[in-house]
């Protein structure tokens, strides 16, 4: 089903064709293309919230600047989706976040226009800094480089680092902060409460009203224009120091607020701010879920994804199941942490701007003085989990595996050097889907298990990740302990029985087999769960293993297994380069064994967006690519088999 889009935006296949609309068109076009968004999304699925809050801005942008020439850097990228739109990608739209569809995020590889990739937030500024110094170095002073950094992302700790780095620069670097006081969850932090001052404040906004008076006039100073913005700016010198304004403090001068869905103010002030020279920053006003009543008046949480949904009554449709379903590994971990918060007084939970996907809401509503939301900040939440475990307490950082890698250096550095037992808990580790390569967990296993003082471990199911969340917070003197699982439902509908500790280091005989010993590490072991009849119904006695930790390994169980069998198949929801079979291999080459091993997971590439299971059969781990597998090393041909 396509989406029909109104007569202007059904005109424009690229921005040259928007630049031949009139300005009084733009306030139009924008309905439009807040309407082709709420169309699709309706019906597809995907962000919502954010794309809608930008539709003007995304306009203007294009209407007034050179792209792709002039290079636009959106952060974080699910703000894209008009500007997918408006760049040539109307009429596939459609296929957005599906399986060999458009990319949710901007791609460097996908268009032209698409000058940066961005998954991951808080990236804007730097990347802009280093075109803007790029074109600075050819001598190109004409080009425009503009960020547009929004939906929390500037509470990152990179944010800050370009900022302070453009300060010093003088380029042509415009940084739009598209403030709508959220990023998933709402907003936290100094920094939110700052922004709220600035918008709110009558002085500050009666001074800007009078420099955009100002401003609106500037093309008739002609030359003497530069002189006349110095000696406006000299004036409020002072005024500016009165407001501690922080962007100033960094050299970047200030614009705003301005109202983010005026489309033609916007025009006006985006050119107005080409002829202004050096780093700059604009401040924007917006509301997440603009004109759509639901997301903009309701749960912005809610609306930031919402899935498919009915556009007329705002109703999301929920997939209808005959069975009970089990709960979200996400669901299991918040009950779970409440409860072993109840019994023991030293538990803490951390996340960066994650509380509602990773469920360490839950805690927060039950014990606020013991969960923290600190932002987009990972590398600050395990540090201050480091900080939090030199001083007795347990704290449970919970970071999805993707954005973990932001952290790497405080995990070595300030968590395994310094032997701290802190509990990482790594969401959506595995392909996370339709979010694609910028957000599937595929190395944490590698990367964890490299690191000295550091125990590695993954789940088969809920119960099982309850034990070990019970096992992390029991006394240990040093390591850390990562706990890594997947996004979604689990497979237990009856999961809340008591948990028991687990022998840090042990795996589990699931069934005893002759011809072949399956290894599986995580929830992908019930892959192999599922084909076991199957397998001995086509005469192959398979043997399979929960593994549990990557390390230590159980060298116990590996003894007996690699003393048993010759054809050995581990299997993993992450790379293969380093990661659990890599670990088999190590273990098998240190003590001389000779079996022959396949190692099935992630290969060595970047796996593109769709579908977790399409993604695990197009990579040969799902449950056909296990059978095929086994049937493979023991000599029988599938066909053969079926």
């Amino acid at each position: 089903m396509l989406i029909t889009p109104g007569n202007l935006l059904g005109s424009i296949h690229s921005p040259e064709d928007l630049k031949k609309l009139d300005q009084a068109q733009l306030v139009q076009l924008s309905e439009e293309l807040r309407d082709f968004i709420i169309d699709n999304v309706s019906v597809y699925g995907g962000h919502f919230g954010a794309s809608l809050g930008v539709v003007e801005l995304t306009v203007a942008l294009h209407y007034v600047f050179n792209t792709p020439v002039d290079q636009i850097v959106w952060d974080v990228g699910h703000q894209a989706y008009g500007h997918k739109i408006l760049t040539g990608r109307r009429d596939d739209f459609h296929s957005n976040r599906m399986y060999k569809g458009i990319s949710g995020f901007p791609k460097r590889k996908e268009s032209e226009y698409d000058t940066f990739g961005v998954g991951h937030s808080s990236t804007s500024i730097s990347a802009a800094l280093g075109m803007a110094e790029a074109s600075h170095y050819k001598k190109d002073f004409e080009k425009q480089h503009i960020a547009v950094i929004g939906d929390g992302a500037m509470t990152g700790g990179l944010a800050f680092e370009g900022m302070n780095h453009a300060g010093v620069s003088n380029t042509n670097l415009l940084i739009i902060l598209n403030d709508n006081c959220m990023s998933i969850d709402p907003n936290v932090g100094a920094l939110k409460d700052y922004l709220t001052d600035i918008t709110t404040s009558h002085a500050y906004n009666k001074v800007r009203d009078e420099i955009w008076k100002v401003l609106g006039k500037i093309s008739k100073f002609g030359p003497n224009a530069r002189e006349i913005v110095s000696k406006l700016e000299a004036s409020m010198k002072a005024f500016v120091l009165s407001q501690s304004n922080m962007f100033e403090s960094l050299n970047l001068r200030y614009f705003g607020p301005v109202d983010g869905h005026d489309v033609d103010h916007l025009v006006h002030v985006l050119k107005d701010l080409k002829d202004i020279k050096g780093p700059k920053i604009l401040h924007c006003i917006t509301t997440k879920g603009k004109g759509y009543a639901p997301a903009e008046h309701g749960d912005k949480t809610t609306w930031h994804a919402p899935g498919k949904f009915d556009k007329v009554t705002g109703e999301i449709r929920k997939k209808s199941h005959d069975a009970p379903q089990p709960p979200k590994y996400q669901q299991v971990f918040g009950h779970t942490i409440v409860e072993l918060a109840e019994e023991n007084d030293k538990i803490m939970g951390i996340t960066p701007a994650m509380p509602s996907g990773s469920s360490m809401n839950i805690m927060m509503e039950a014990m606020p003085d013991r969960a923290f939301d600190v932002g987009i900040a990972e590398q600050h939440a395990v540090t201050f989990s480091a900080g939090l475990a030199t001083q007795g307490l347990i704290p449970f950082c919970n970071i999805y595996s993707t954005f973990m890698q932001r952290a790497y250096d405080q995990v070595i550095h300030d968590v395994c050097i310094q032997d701290l037992p802190v509990n990482f808990c790594l969401d959506r580790a595995g392909f996370a889907g339709a979010d694609g390569p910028t957000h599937h967990g595929a190395y944490d296993l590698a990367y964890m298990r490299c690191i000295p003082n550091m125990i590695v471990s993954s789940p088969m199911n809920e119960q099982e990740l309850r034990n070990l969340m019970y096992t992390a917070q029991l006394p240990r003197e040093s390591k850390a302990f990562t706990i890594r699982y997947p996004r979604g439902q689990g497979v237990m509908p009856e999961w809340k029985t008591p948990m028991e500790a687990i022998e840090i280091g042990s795996g589990r005989v699931i069934r005893e087999g002759s011809d072949i010993a399956i290894l599986t590490i995580g929830h992908i072991g019930n892959y192999a769960l599922d084909i076991l009849e199957d397998l001995k119904e086509n005469g192959v006695d398979a043997g399979h293993y929960d593994m549990r930790f990557v390390k230590p390994l159980d060298e116990k169980l590996l003894h007996k297994i690699f003393t048993k069998y010759e054809k050995v198949i581990t299997v993993e929801d992450g790379c293969i380069q380093g990661g659990f079979g890599s670990a088999v291999l190590e273990f098998m080459a240190d003590h001389g064994y000779s079996a022959s091993v396949r190692r099935l997971g992630i290969p060595d590439a970047i796996i593109e967006h769709g579908e977790q299971i399409e993604l695990q059969a197009e990579c040969g781990f799902d449950q056909e690519g296990i059978r095929k597998a086994v049937f493979d090393m023991v000599g029988i041909s599938v066909s053969a088999s079926e």
